[in-house]
């Protein structure tokens, strides 16, 4: 039977894993760690305050991150629909192609690869359960 100790450590190299191979598919895309993340997690419109919580860091880490990906043109700021005093982070259209080869990069040879739907399915379900409780 598996000790906790035992699977905090599973779950430390199995995040390490991942965090390589974020950090080699986006430096093959001339990207960082946290601009790649930044790219996967913008899936619509969002705030910088709603990034850096997807992110999981300080805004004011969003804002560092977001200014680099805007020099390079993959994102905008427009005001906010409903918020005068927000603004929203949208992709340009060559922010939206460079997430999709982004995350087809993700896909290949991660981590996660080797287990099935189901058992990819049934871990999510289990770290949701540990991390929300």
């Amino acid at each position: 039977m598996a000790t906790e100790r035992q699977l905090c450590g599973l779950v430390t190299g199995l995040a390490r894993q991942i965090e390589t191979h974020v950090r080699e598919r986006a430096s093959s895309l001339g990207l960082t760690a946290p601009q790649a993340i930044a790219l996967r997690e913008l899936t619509g419109p969002l705030t910088l305050r709603e990034l850096s919580t997807r992110m999981g860091c300080e805004p004011s880490n969003a804002t560092f991150v977001s200014d680099r990906l805007e020099d390079q043109g993959l994102v905008e700021r427009r005001p906010h629909p409903q918020d005068r005093r927000a603004k929203q982070l949208i992709l340009t259209d060559k922010g939206a192609e460079l997430r999709e080869r982004l995350l087809e990069l993700f896909a290949e040879d991660s981590p996660l690869a080797p287990l099935t739907q189901q058992e990819q399915d049934r871990l999510h379900a289990l770290l949701l359960r540990a991390v929300t409780s």
